[in-house]
């Protein structure tokens, strides 16, 4: 996507939100229900957030092993928060992965394939264990909360990521893949998507690593769900935990959409959205998603803190891995 189209779908849809949520907010309310926000929850919430990345950091390196590329896990661990800070300003998470490749791939030499692969399968395992957990959502959802299309959406993603599963692990449909070749050869990009599904193929062979990783995850975004809980909390939303574990799967969903900075406006618009159809007021949802994404920018500090250091150091060379 050339970088013309790119703004002009951030400017569209960061405007279409704005717009919404202008529509549908009262700013001094929403100010109000800010302002007298209950900071023990907001601590819980941002707390949450920021141990849950020691165990990301641990199935990464699950993954990275798996392949024969050995790093320490305090490594992995700042790579993660650099990425997100990368996060705060390229648009959403997917920046924040190619920065982990990029610096993975400098780190090991000639191992670019492979941290490229893990960053990839481990989203990829994430988006399974978010759905996974959104199945559990949905069953806990149907007939006890009106939350409208959003029950019938997760469960499209939870069918769409079953058969991306088929297509990276299936030896049977691999052949069929074969036909993207031809329309990835007049951009030069089949060499290099053949090279990155052969690495994510090859996982395939390590079905117990993948399970492993998928747990992890699963207990990490019923974690991170629980922040989300903890956010509304503060804010006065009164609901229990069971409708945000429909709410926190596509959260995380739409906060991939590649086309904001940082999930603005997006963000807070899902929350006014979601929580609307659960009797919510406008003012306090906002004031929720609002608080969620203060809680990312400190989930984002560390990595700030980490680039701010090393920038003063001065120019080095990326570091080897240990053995």
């Amino acid at each position: 996507m050339n970088r013309t189209l790119r703004v002009a779908l951030t400017l569209l849809v960061t405007g279409l939100c704005t717009a919404y949520l202008v529509w549908k907010i009262d700013l001094s309310r929403t100010i109000n229900v800010l302002t007298g926000a209950d900071l023990g929850y907001f601590v819980l919430a941002a707390g949450l957030m920021v141990v849950t990345v020691l165990p990301m950091a641990w199935r990464w390196q699950l993954l990275l092993r798996a392949k024969g590329v050995a790093d320490n896990l305090a490594w992995l661990t700042r790579a993660y928060f650099v990425s997100y800070a990368a996060g705060q300003i390229l648009p959403t998470g997917v920046g924040g992965d190619a920065v982990r490749i990029f610096e993975t791939a400098r780190r090991h030499p000639g191992r670019g394939n492979t941290a490229a692969a893990s960053v990839l399968l481990e989203r990829a395992l994430g988006g399974a264990a978010t759905l996974l957990l959104a199945g559990f959502g949905f069953l806990i959802a149907v007939g006890r909360y009106n939350v409208g299309p959003y029950l019938w959406i997760e469960a499209l993603f939870v069918v769409l990521t079953t058969l991306l599963g088929i297509l990276l692990f299936s030896r049977r449909v691999r052949p069929l893949l074969s036909l993207g070749k031809r329309v990835l050869a007049p951009f030069r990009l089949d060499r290099i998507a053949a090279e990155l599904y052969s690495a994510l193929h090859s996982y395939r062979e390590n079905a117990g690593v993948l399970i492993g990783v998928t747990a992890i995850t699963l207990v990490v975004q019923a974690a991170r769900v629980l922040s989300i809980w903890f956010s509304g909390k503060a804010v006065g939303i009164d609901l229990s935990p069971r409708p945000y574990y429909v709410m926190g799967p596509l959260l995380f969903l739409v906060m991939l959409v590649p086309f904001t900075v940082n999930g603005f406006a997006v963000r807070e618009s899902f929350f006014v959205s979601f929580l609307g159809n659960l009797g919510v007021d406008a003012d306090r949802a906002f004031g929720a998603g609002f608080l969620f994404f203060v809680i990312t920018v400190i989930t984002a500090a560390p990595g700030g803190l980490i680039l701010a250091w090393e920038g003063l150091r001065g120019p080095r060379r990326m570091p080897q891995a240990d053995a």
